[in-house]
Parts: structure tokens; C-alpha cells; sequence
């Protein structure tokens, strides 16, 4: 079976399983659960398996995707439960499918945080408006300086006892924004401490990422 997605939460301690990590961990937990992965041809044959928009350490998300092909023929719909037995704390497989669409379909993250040691919620909500936000990242062709402000879709900022919460929903690919791109065009006036989830993912039309 080929074409196939799994989407998992990724929460806890598992945030801090690196990507390469992760690869190795969900290749274990098939074979532990007796799902046998396809494997390439050839000389070094690997598990044909691939993560969308790999996470940064540190970061939690209920939404995430890997594309995957299976050995055999199965219902799809009892695999999560199958699988979820042998999967690290933190780590939960939450549906399996056929793969409506291509993983570079997904345009858009919805993702909340909490902000600490920076701005209050109104400092943050003018700069994140303005129609343009220069900043200076390190790029796969190194060093370059970006608008990032198209890439905004949403940033709601509400000012709270144990900090300051956000609501983003930021673009994903092509160009990607990511709440560091955003905390770095902050520069001095970043907050000290920062975390996000991802909550939930979609198309370039905003309806709902498969």
C-alpha cells in the first residue's frame, strides 16, 4: 500500500526527539507492532517513510504528518491503535489514511504560545501589523533578509498572569515563517522565554491539511 499518512501528536518530552530520532523511532515502532513497511530497491534499500515539515526541538504539535508506504494490504482505520502501544511517552499515533493530497499542499500552521521576560500583548500586536517586518535569518544559501510580514496570516497577542498568549497562523512552506523567524525580527525587544504548538494545519484556501 502506497500513499498512506499518518498523523501524530508529538507533546511532553518527545518535543525534544530530533528529527533524524524520530525517523529511526517510528521505523522501530512498526516492526514492533507487526506493520511492515515498504522498503526502497537497491544497493542500501531504506523504509519508505518521510515527514512533513519536520519540527524544530523544543516544539509541540498536535498535527503532524509522515507519508508512508506499507509491504502489505490492511484496514487503516484500527493502525493507531496498533501502533500507539509501542510509541515513546509523548508521541501519539492519532489517524491513518489514504493521503488525500501532496505534502507540499500544506500551506498553513495555526499554532498557540506563551511568551515571557519580553513586551506586553499591545507592543506585540503593533509590530506584528505593520505591512512590512524585515528581518535577517540564516537561509539554506545562506545568510538573507526577508519580509515576513505576507507570511502573517494572524498574530493575536492577550497579555495574561504568566505571560503573554498567542495565536498565530503563519505560512508554511514556500515561504516558511516560523514563530523563531518571528521572535528574531523582534531583536532586543524578543521575549526571554518562548513556547508554541502546533495546533492545526491547511491548504493554501484554509480548509483542512490531510
Amino acid at each position: 500500500m502506497d500513499k498512506l499518512r499518518l498523523k501524530f501528536a508529538k507533546t511532553g518530552r518527545a518535543v525534544y526527539i530530533s528529527h533524524l530520532d524520530l525517523m529511526r523511532t517510528m521505523q522501530r515502532v512498526f516492526s514492533r507492532a507487526g506493520v511492515p513497511l515498504k522498503y526502497s530497491e537497491g544497493f542500501n534499500p531504506h523504509a519508505k517513510i518521510s515527514i512533513i515539515l519536520p519540527l524544530t526541538v523544543g516544539t509541540a504539535s498536535q498535527c503532524e504528518y509522515m507519508d508512508f508506504a506499507l509491504a502489505d494490504d490492511r484496514d487503516l482505520g484500527p493502525l493507531p491503535a496498533a501502533l500507539n502501544p509501542y510509541m515513546p511517552e509523548g508521541i501519539r499515533a492519532l489517524e491513518a489514511y489514504q493521503a488525500p493530497c501532496k505534502g507540499a499542499e500544506l500551506r498553513w500552521l495555526r499554532l498557540a504560545g506563551l511568551m515571557k521576560g519580553g513586551r506586553d500583548a499591545a507592543y506585540y500586536t503593533d509590530f506584528f501589523a505593520q505591512s512590512s517586518i524585515m528581518v535577517r535569518h540564516r537561509a539554506k544559501r545562506g545568510v538573507r533578509t526577508d519580509d515576513i510580514a505576507p507570511s502573517i496570516k494572524l498574530a493575536r497577542f492577550t497579555d495574561t498572569a504568566g505571560g503573554v498568549e498567542a495565536e498565530l497562523i503563519l505560512h508554511a512552506q514556500e515561504p516558511t515563517v516560523s514563530p523563531e523567524l518571528m521572535m528574531a525580527a523582534l531583536g532586543d525587544d524578543a521575549p526571554a522565554w518562548f513556547r508554541f504548538t502546533r495546533l492545526e494545519a491547511y491548504k493554501e484556501d484554509m480548509t483542512p491539511f490531510r
